[in-house]
């Protein structure tokens, strides 16, 4: 045998060996081009369309099994503004950055609910008590991935300072966020507008193995009317269809657009008369009385609209009060003008203030200021400063003698 019939087994050998490498590469190269399973996105169904000043809506529908499912409810119709001035030291630079945060397109309801099984996470939020951080409650859920609608909301900050945070002032304003950044803040405003975690966060959702899922959605009474939406989260690209109900009010409720809330108007008007005729019998239009009260009665009403709305209607009382007080002449113009000039560069002042400060601190100086008057009068009721004060004495007198002159000529 010749050396080149030799070589031909090894040569065949080698050429089987070559093929069957390439084959075993081509079988791998073709596993890997095979497209991974597609998971399919939530669905959602609602068991009703309409509820009337409030109810409870049954959400249902299925999900990828073995993950959690997040819903996102939102008055669609309706936004509210929200504001927030950041004068906390910074922990980095320890300095103070005076900034003011400010949106007009806040949804007037917006909400997040969680599986039921998360209740003791949402529990523990509460125990921080005002301390409590909505985006690090959303992160110990995992249900940031279901926080979109108030993240793209336009806000405008301001750079204020000292001086002009105690006047009121905005300060300049300063470039627009990029979208984190604004996510972030959008986060503290809705912390800022709707104050508990139970307005913006609950646990009402049933998931089961299967992936399949249910839950009662309770609207509660007093909010906005119009469309409200629903929609279901996996995770940032898993999302149902958006589900759409009503929301309807009727009179004697009404909706106040710059509150965000709807109330029976019967309510504060009946409040208001007993206030009126207290508060003129006090010489004054009954504003300081009407907005701790309003403030207690219906804590949906945010203090800046409760301040705003309560100035201008004791004009109304004012007024009435004016003419009566004129005709028994009990009205010293001089005096009066001096002190309205007074009051008219702290009503410029004051409305620009309200909006900076929170709740808390608007309740803690309105409440001090009422204790000091109340405390100052009932002084100035006690024998000894009577006594002190004859002068007093006999204008209270004068002024009791007038009045009985201006009761026997009216009869």
């Amino acid at each position: 045998m010749n050396k080149r019939t030799k070589l031909v087994p090894w040569l065949f050998t080698a050429l089987l060996v070559l093929c069957g490498g390439n084959v075993a590469i081509g079988e791998e190269v073709t596993a890997a081009a095979q497209p991974e399973a597609v998971i399919a996105a939530p669905t959602i169904a609602i068991d009703k369309n309409e509820v009337n000043n409030g109810g409870t809506i049954k959400v249902s529908g299925q999900a990828p099994a073995g993950k959690p499912v997040f819903l996102e409810v939102w008055a669609a119709d309706h936004a509210v503004r929200a504001n927030r001035f950041d004068s906390e030291v910074d922990k980095e630079t320890g300095k103070r950055p005076y900034i003011f945060y400010i949106t007009e397109e806040m949804p007037a309801y917006y909400k997040i609910f969680a599986p039921k099984e998360l209740q003791p996470k949402i529990d523990e939020a509460k125990t921080k008590g005002k301390k409590w951080s909505y985006s690090e409650l959303l992160k110990s859920l995992g249900a940031d991935v279901a926080y979109t609608v108030p993240a793209k909301t336009k806000i405008e900050r301001y750079q204020s300072t000292l001086m002009a945070s105690v006047v009121g002032s905005r300060g300049d304003l300063l470039p627009t966020m990029d979208e984190k950044e604004n996510k972030k803040r959008s986060m503290q405003l809705v912390k800022a507008r709707f104050q508990s975690v139970d307005k913006v966060v609950a646990a009402a959702i049933d998931v089961k193995p299967d992936g399949s899922y249910t839950a009662d959605i309770k609207i509660r009474e007093g909010l906005a009317p119009g469309k409200y939406k629903v929609v279901a989260v996996v995770d940032k690209s898993l999302k149902s269809e958006v589900a759409t109900f009503d929301n309807k009010i009727a009179f004697p409720n009404v909706y106040l657009e710059n509150a965000g809330t709807s109330l029976n108007i019967f309510y504060p008007f009946f409040l208001s008369l007993a206030v009126a005729i207290f508060g003129v019998l006090m010489g004054a239009g009954g504003g300081f009385i009407m907005n701790p009260l309003l403030l207690a009665l219906f804590p949906a009403l945010p203090h800046t609209i409760v301040a705003g709305t309560v100035t201008p209607t004791v004009l109304f009382s004012q007024g009435s009060g004016i003419y009566n007080y004129s005709k028994i002449k009990f009205i010293n113009w001089k005096l009066g003008c001096g002190i309205g000039t007074a009051m008219l560069l702290g009503g410029f002042i004051g409305p620009k203030l309200t909006e900076m400060i929170t709740l808390d601190q608007f309740k803690f100086a309105f409440g001090w200021i009422l204790i000091i008057l109340a405390a100052l009068m009932l002084w100035q009721t006690t024998p000894g400063y009577l006594a002190k004060n004859k002068k007093e004495q006999s204008i209270l007198k004068e002024f009791k003698k007038r009045a009985e002159q201006a009761a026997k000529g009216n009869n």
